[in-house]
This record gives structure tokens, sequence and C-alpha cells, in this order.
């Protein structure tokens, strides 16, 4: 793989998801909130690759797997109206799909094109697989710090206006109350990442997010978590009670110790 066949897939990827595009301004609103999701995911995976001095070839690899991490999530929008999995089907595999459907990568060699289908599968697993060969797992871990790095960035604004821009697709139409669940609660203080199933509402969305610090792997990625100040951010927004207090502080020591020791 090669700068031109990056270049060959980007420009690929524009015209697919101008594709999706349409005259319905709230549908727009969420292909676009995707597709420059992607943009920046592939930003934060060349910040990590830079800091963690891959090889040119690697940082190729890398950008790839960005650019094409979610491009299941336009397809899942436009036929069940939803970024919600359990709603509908599991994003990474619908754009791998999408990516054998349209011979994508037939200009990647075959283990290229393993090394990187391979880590778009594995991008919104909950747990890695353990059987994995250790380069594969890399760049899946490289991936999946990359992606929840933008993830928090696209949350954090959007708590910041939803008062006036409510979009509940990105929330997964989750209420608005007080309650948290303490299941989600005791997660953060045991210092491990929550789980989706044990969500009721908005609150424990918002924890559940925190928690994700717990799945981080690489130094980079925890400094830019306590340099752009994602964990107080989102905490901004939550009820302010000893509990929650005690589980967010949980999450900032752990990205305090992390930075150095990851």
């Amino acid at each position: 793989m090669n700068s031109d066949d990056l270049a060959y897939f980007k420009t690929w990827f524009a015209d697919y998801v101008a594709a999706y595009y349409t005259d319905d301004p709230a549908c727009d609103r969420n292909i676009k909130l995707k597709e420059e999701h992607t943009v920046r995911v592939c930003k934060e995976i060349v910040m990590l690759g830079e800091a963690l001095d891959l090889p040119a070839e690697d940082m190729l690899m890398a950008e790839a797997m960005a650019l094409f991490h979610d491009v299941g999530r336009f397809e899942q929008y436009a036929v069940y109206g939803t970024f919600k999995d359990s709603s509908s089907e599991n994003h990474a595999g619908l754009g791998l799909r999408e990516l054998a459907g349209h011979h994508v990568l037939s200009v990647c060699s075959d283990a290229e094109q393993k090394l990187i289908t391979k880590a778009i599968g594995y991008h919104n697993m909950r747990i890695l697989p353990e059987d994995e060969d250790d380069r594969c797992l890399f760049f899946a871990r490289l991936l999946r710090d990359a992606d929840k790095l933008d993830i928090w960035l696209v949350f954090i604004d959007y708590y910041d206006r939803q008062d006036k821009e409510p979009n509940s697709t990105i929330v997964l139409n989750l209420p608005e109350n007080d309650a948290c669940s303490p299941t989600i609660i005791n997660c953060l203080c045991e210092q491990r990442m929550a789980d989706l199933k044990d969500m009721a509402t908005l609150n424990d969305f918002k924890l559940l997010q925190i928690s994700w610090v717990f799945d981080l792997n690489f130094s980079p990625a925890f400094r830019a978590v306590s340099e752009r100040r994602y964990i107080e951010k989102i905490a901004a927004s939550l009820p302010k009670t000893r509990e929650i207090g005690e589980a967010v502080g949980r999450a900032q020591a752990y990205v305090k110790d992390q930075q150095t020791a990851a």
C-alpha cells in the first residue's frame, strides 16, 4: 500500500458518502455528523501514530483503517434510521460488507486487506479477542483509541448545545432524568469499562463514556484525554452527587496514572 492508494481511498469515501445526502435536513445532519467524525478520527490516528513513531507504511495502513472504520454507519442510517446497533445491525460488519461489495480494498495485498478488515471488525467490540496476533491487536487498539478520542468530542459538543439543537439519534433516544445506574457507577469505582446493556438513562450513557478511559491503550491517547479535559467536560453535565463524584474521581486517577505507564 502506498500514498496513491490512500488518496484513492479518500476519493472513493467522499463519493460514497455524497450519495447518502438527501433533501432532508435532519437526515443530512446525521450523515454529516458521521462524515466529519471519520475525518477527525483519521487525524487522531495520525497524531497517535506520529507520537508512537510508526513507520510510513504503518501510518498509511492506520489511516486507511480510520477512514473506513465507520463506513457502515451511512447504510445503517439509510436503512434503519438509527446509529444504535442493537436496534439495527452491527455497523462494523455492515461496513465490511460495503467495502467487499465495492471491491474497495482490491488495490491492497492479501495481508493488508486482512489487517484492515480485522481492525475494522474489532473496532466496536466490547473486548478484543485474546487469540489474535500482536500486530493485528496493535492496529485494532490504535484504531479504538483514535475513535474514542473523537467520539468524546462529538458528545461533549452535543451536551453543550443540546438544548438549542436536540438530536435524539446521537444519544440513542435515552430518557433524560437524574437517575444513574448503580451498576455503571460501580464499574467506574472499580476502574473498569461499563456495559451498554446496563444503561437506562442519558446520565448512564455519560458515565459509560467516561468509563471508556479504562479501555484506552497508548500514552498519547491518555495525554490527549487529560489535556483536553474530556472527563471533566462530560462530568460537568452530570448531577453533583457524592457517588458520581467518587466514580468520576476514579476515572481521573486512572488517566493520570496511565499517562506514563501505558
